[in-house]
């Protein structure tokens, strides 16, 4: 976007977006400068303050009478500007709110059929994301959860450091997430405790699961929650990691660019390896794209939700290049009716009827693309405790295509439905799959064909071996999963099931019932 243009959108937006501060004197405009430029001098001759930065960056939050004119932002060293405008968390509708008995354990969710449909549990015996910190950036997150207890790294809130952060109402006003007029993610009228059918929720007779709805909850913007429950979905899936609450969000569902921005960086000076970015923005902003591409040139893995439009029209930051984007599927692997789809969609993750954390030691049920997002978060932990690159390759090509499923949404939901198992087993444990023929006779001399799965068979450095009476010689590998061999069976040879073993440079294996020995006639 040119000079020009961009001049234009702030105009449009200073004419016709900010009805609530007409009567504003100053407007907080983001700016990045070079090194050689003083912030302080150019807040000075334009008339302003500085209000804010980003360490590192040199990108600064300034409040301005004014915004310049493009000729003049490039004679006083301006890179690029954009102005500070507001954010709005993905709302949800009032989510269903379940107690347990204290006699619970505290991630008794984990068990819930969406994270069985990903082998979340499976994956643990693999990797549980030991190592890895996986920042959230969200609203604030219930620390005493007993879910969350042990799970949460030190964090930071930049709505208490940075009270009265100036911003315009652009975005934050717009309600491009708010589905309580369209019904898109109210669960409460459509049996959103329908996971019963998989007997996950069907101890409810006995009172261990009870729809709750206390006094004190009622009122609270669904923002309140949001944190707790995305938090509550990475624990779960990778239980070892340890997660970094970014709260740039207020109760009350509201944030803005520059602090978006400030905590993407602050999440990778820190230590994240992955970065949850939990928000959406309707147009691309020049501050977060600049912190998402210095998280990506430092080796940082980030996730975001597709957004709960319902649309293939891009929103931000899922569809930066390089953003592993997540869209909501059901237990069916259906796209969810909210779910946004698209090309810039990286996979989809289950987003409907989830079961996560709710703040005051609760549980809520909740749909949309955070939730995704949060469960794709959690899966990336899980490979990135292996591997320190290739994690979207892994997550991609162990992903399940479920095309089949959404016709209409054909090659629009990304690689797939995430498969945590799949991401983290080995690429394949070797085994010996078939002999032949698979019958001889005593005093018989014959070819045979051994054929393998993942295994490393070399000429010169595979070896064949059987019972007593069993002589093999002349191995030929064909390839790493083919041989052949000439084998000999002494007249004297014990009849019956004979077991066959292969030994390479790297594994033993051994195929119990690879051939029969029949008594000669």
């Amino acid at each position: 976007m040119n000079w020009t243009v961009r001049y234009l959108f702030f105009a449009l937006i200073l004419l016709f977006g900010l009805s609530s501060q007409a009567d504003a004197a100053s407007y907080p405009l983001i700016v990045q400068i070079p090194r050689t430029v003083s912030i302080h001098t150019l807040a000075a001759t334009l008339g302003g303050t500085v209000v804010d930065s980003i360490p590192g960056a040199n990108t600064y939050l300034l409040n301005l009478p004014v915004v310049p004119l493009p000729a003049r932002a490039t004679v006083l060293g301006i890179q690029w500007m954009e102005l500070n405008t507001g954010v709005r968390l993905p709302r949800f509708s009032r989510p269903g709110v379940l107690k347990v008995p204290g006699t619970a354990a505290p991630d008794w969710y984990k068990q819930q059929p969406a994270m069985q449909l990903i082998n979340a549990g499976k994956a643990l015996p693999f990797s549980t994301g030991r190592g890895v910190v996986v920042a959230d950036i969200n609203s604030q997150v219930d620390y005493a959860h007993p879910a969350l207890v042990g799970h949460l790294t030190g964090g930071y809130d930049f709505i208490a450091a940075s009270p009265g952060e100036p911003f315009l109402s652009d975005q934050s006003d717009a309600g491009f997430l708010d589905q309580s007029a369209v019904g898109f993610l109210d669960q409460s009228d459509a049996g959103f405790l329908d996971q019963s059918d998989a007997g996950f929720l069907d101890q409810s007779d006995a009172g261990f699961l009870d729809q709750y709805d206390p006094a004190s909850l009622k009122g609270l913007n669904p923002a309140y929650s949001h944190g707790s429950i995305s938090a509550g979905i990475i624990a779960a899936i990778a239980p070892y990691s340890m997660i970094m609450p970014l709260r740039v969000f207020g109760d009350d569902g509201r944030g803005d660019l520059f602090t978006l921005a400030k905590a993407i960086r602050y999440a990778v000076d820190h230590g994240a390896q992955v970065i949850n970015m939990n928000f959406d923005i309707l147009k691309p902003s020049l501050a977060v794209k600049s912190a998402v591409d210095f998280a990506l040139a430092s080796n940082v893995l980030l996730i975001a939700p597709a957004g709960n439009d319902g649309t293939s029209q891009p929103q931000y930051p899922a569809a930066f290049a390089g953003v592993m984007t997540a869209a909501a599927t059901d237990l069916s692997d259906i796209k969810g009716l909210f779910s946004n789809y698209g090309s810039y969609v990286f996979a989809a993750a289950p987003g409907v009827g989830i079961i996560s954390a709710y703040p005051g030691g609760y549980y809520g049920v909740v749909s949309g693309t955070s939730l995704s997002a949060a469960a794709l978060a959690g899966t990336a932990a899980l490979v990135r405790s292996l591997e320190t690159n290739g994690v979207p390759d892994s997550l991609a090509q162990t992903a399940v295509n479920i095309n089949s499923q959404n016709p209409h949404y054909v090659n629009q939901l990304g690689h797939g439905r995430i498969d945590a198992l799949g991401a983290v087993r080995p690429p394949g444990i070797p085994v010996i799959t078939a002999v032949k023929p698979v019958t001889t006779v005593q005093g018989q001399t014959l070819t045979v064909t051994v054929t393998g799965r993942f295994t490393h068979f070399a000429q010169g450095t595979t070896r064949l071996s059987s019972g007593a009476g069993v002589t093999i010689t002349n191995v030929v590998v064909n390839s790493s999963t083919s041989l052949t061999a000439q084998v000999s069976i002494a007249t004297n040879a014990a009849i019956g099931m004979q077991a066959l073993t292969a030994t390479t440079s790297t594994e033993v294996v051994t195929l119990s019932n690879a051939f029969t020995i029949n008594q000669k006639e």
